[in-house]
């Protein structure tokens, strides 16, 4: 039995979990959430994040059950060695962190053998972040990656699926470094890009008159942009290898692109852009039907 959640970390997704859970009805755990400033933590009460707040992180991990770490993935290295001595036996600790092979690594040196680790990594999110942006409902029909670690129970591993069913998404079982290679492609290329996008034009001498023309396809494909700098710097700090991959085949793709749109007849150029829309339709539908 679950007698108390810990969260480190009260952002977009850590308050979301905890909203969804404490919505979920079907836990009665006591949420603890654990942030650095006094700020921080009258408005997570204010906004009933959790049941209570800790500013110290051993006071916050004291006695939990379970303690899912949810701040950007490069801080997880330093809060696993300083939670490591304070954690009971048995405890659950999982992550919400985009990349998992880094983390994996963090969890087998520094957490204690008497705790299980489940990486996981909720296939969910918004352009805005902070508290204040947290919904209950954000991880509603999403899938949930998950990684066990090492030697883990098949109760951790079932407290896991139960925590993910309660928030309202779909577990996914993955390894580390499929994980990786997969949301490279599927989800840090695409910031990059976004990213990129917003520096080629915005950065143009004609982007004054350009501007007002900037419309609903613009704002899809630029919304990626307005993530948070720090989380994108440590997804490239920590899957860099995989993202370098996912650049240079898109680099590839695109050259392919401009020799079409110089050289190519307009028929070529059109059966391009057939293809790519039938291949977009074609995950849709497996996607649909999969929800």
């Amino acid at each position: 039995m679950v007698r108390r959640i810990t969260v480190v970390g009260l952002g977009l997704i850590g308050g979301s979990l905890s909203l969804a859970l404490k919505r979920s009805g079907s836990s009665e755990a006591e949420l603890v959430g654990y942030v650095r400033s006094p700020e921080a933590a009258k408005k997570a009460i204010a906004l009933g994040l959790v049941d209570r707040v800790e500013q110290n992180l051993a006071s916050a991990v004291e006695r939990a059950d379970m303690i899912v770490l949810a701040t950007p993935v490069v801080a997880m290295r330093e809060i696993m060695a300083q939670i490591g001595p304070h954690l009971i036996s048995g405890c659950l600790v999982t992550d919400t962190a985009s990349t998992k092979i880094e983390v994996m690594k963090w969890a087998e040196r520094y957490l204690p053998p008497t705790v299980d680790f489940v990486g996981g990594h909720p296939m969910a999110g918004k352009e805005t972040s902070g508290a204040e942006a947290a919904q209950a409902s954000l991880f509603e029909g999403c899938t949930y990656c998950l990684v066990p670690g090492q030697n883990i129970s098949s109760g951790s591993i079932q407290r896991m699926v139960n925590m993910v069913c309660q928030v309202g998404a779909k577990p996914l079982f993955v390894t580390a470094s499929e994980h990786d290679n997969s949301v490279a492609g599927i989800s840090h290329l695409p910031m990059v890009i976004s990213s990129a996008l917003v520096t080629t034009t915005t950065l143009s001498p004609s982007w004054s008159r350009m501007s007002p023309l900037a419309a609903t396809g613009y704002r899809d494909l630029t919304r990626l942009a307005s993530g948070q700098p720090r989380m994108s710097r440590d997804i490239c700090t920590t899957n860099r290898e995989n993202i370098l991959g996912w650049i240079d085949e898109f680099i590839k793709e695109l050259t392919r692109f401009r020799r079409l749109v110089a050289e190519g007849s307009p028929e070529e150029v059109e059966q391009a852009f057939i293809q790519a829309r039938e291949l977009r339709q074609r995950w849709l539908t497996k996607h649909d039907k999969e929800d």
